[in-house]
């Protein structure tokens, strides 16, 4: 069986040097191989193309056969690593806390222990009728989130 640890080294030597960053490393007991990288701008099919031969001609199909797929993230999916956080950084995001309340505003920043998050909404007035718009800012440790998604804009 194919070792996830040996996945991830080959992706960090190839990566190495480049912009682009390990997301996740998936191995299922059937040598079924999922990676899927990113980076600040965008990843091309010839990024994945590039790391899928790598890591298919640094492996032994003689003594493991494997099924490997490389690939980005999908647009909806939730965020893995700091990298994801600092690249979305300037967009709307979707956070989902532990704790189950759920915010939604532009991520200001990202830093090693969590993030700034500049939620808007409307509330209702304390005095007089009607609603008005508060914005407040955010700070929220990533131990704190249960998950944080990228909001898409239409």
């Amino acid at each position: 069986m194919i070792k996830k640890q040996t996945v991830i080294d080959l992706a960090k030597t190839q990566l190495e040097g480049s912009d682009k960053f390990i997301v996740d490393v998936k191995v299922s007991a059937a040598n079924k191989i999922e990676v899927y990288i990113d980076s600040p701008r965008h990843i091309s099919i010839a990024d994945c193309v590039d790391l899928s031969r790598f890591i298919e001609k640094s492996l032994d199909r003689e003594k493991d056969d494997f099924e490997l797929q490389v690939s980005s993230p999908g647009a909806t999916e939730p965020f893995k690593v700091l990298e994801q956080y600092k690249k979305y950084t300037g967009t709307k995001v979707s956070v989902v806390t532990k704790e189950g309340s759920r915010h939604e505003g532009i991520l200001k920043s990202a830093g090693d222990e969590g993030f700034e998050l500049e939620e808007t909404r409307r509330e209702k007035k304390t005095v007089g009728k009607g609603n008005h718009t508060v914005t407040e800012i955010i700070n929220l440790t990533y131990n704190q989130i249960k998950e944080t998604k990228s909001v898409l804009p239409f």
